[in-house]
């Protein structure tokens, strides 16, 4: 029963922040019309939309209008998707396909696809300024802005490209998971609670458990590589060298990376005790992540 509530609520999110997403980047017939179409080429491309349901998520534990958060929720989105698209250009990981279809460059060219990523980068900002409280605005521009800097994401992906066929420690690894991934998701969730007006013991429960989901979100896409370029050599899991970037279950062996992964939904679970039933989602979310196949 709760599973179905799950993916009743999870889709519910969903489509609400795929409507407000339609209304705020503008189609194809808007002048200059390439660049719209490769920004909505990536955004609806049939993305989990995990970091605006956190978002929502969030606020709901909060208050029950989320609808408020909407574009808040989304800027999020743009963040990540302009994140893929940099990500898959030849400069960086050079990907020619992502959730089956091809990426971005590949199908309007390299150019075009980084103006797309900047422009949905820019796109976040003004759409998280439509947030009503005004006296809020100032913290979540913050919010956003230290997420998708140096201090997030990019320095993130800066360690990243540097720590390629290289051999690292786990404080490296942690540090490229940490930012890389984590720093949205954090503020996903971080977003959500100070968009409902969390006071802030709540927002430290609410980052606690977004610190840990981060976390087990990577460990989870570790497992989900490894696995998978394993089974494509033909090779046995935890023997294939050949990868050429860091991963737990590389350090640690399959085995325990899952033991790990096990221990840190718990921590992260562990963090919405103090919301009672009204974290059930959350909580609910945070095994979905680590159970995911995709």
């Amino acid at each position: 029963m709760m599973q179905a509530h799950f993916k009743i609520f999870y889709r519910q999110y969903k489509e609400k922040i795929n409507k407000k997403l339609d209304f705020l980047i503008p189609n194809k017939s808007v002048y200059p019309g390439l660049i719209h179409e490769a920004m909505r080429y990536s955004l609806f491309a049939g993305g989990k939309r995990l970091r605006p349901v956190l978002c929502l998520a969030a606020y709901n534990i909060i208050k029950d209008d989320y609808d408020k958060a909407l574009c808040v929720a989304c800027s999020l989105e743009c963040i990540h998707t302009y994140s893929l698209i940099h990500d898959d250009l030849p400069c960086m990981d050079d990907d020619d396909y992502r959730r089956g279809m091809p990426t971005c460059h590949k199908k309007f060219g390299e150019a075009i696809a980084v103006l797309a990523g900047d422009a949905l980068l820019t796109a976040a900002f003004k759409a998280a300024c439509d947030f009503e409280d005004i006296s809020e605005i100032k913290q979540i521009i913050e919010e956003l802005s230290d997420c998708a800097g140096s201090a997030g994401l990019v320095g993130g992906q800066v360690m990243d490209i540097l720590s390629e066929n290289k051999k690292i420690d786990i404080s490296a690894l942690e540090y490229i998971h940490e930012h890389k991934t984590g720093k949205l998701i954090l503020s996903s969730v971080r977003l959500g609670a100070i968009c409902a007006g969390a006071e802030k013991k709540e927002l430290e429960a609410f980052s606690g458990y977004a610190k840990q989901l981060g976390l087990a979100f990577q460990i989870s896409d570790d497992l989900l590589d490894v696995i998978g370029n394993a089974e494509e050599m033909g090779k046995n899991i935890g023997q294939d060298e050949k990868l050429n970037k860091a991963t737990y279950p590389l350090l640690y062996g399959v085995d325990k990376t899952k033991k790990i992964l096990d221990s840190t939904v718990d921590k992260a679970c562990a963090y919405l005790d103090c919301f009672r039933d009204k974290g059930w989602f959350l909580k609910k979310l945070a095994r979905f992540v680590a159970e995911r196949n995709n």
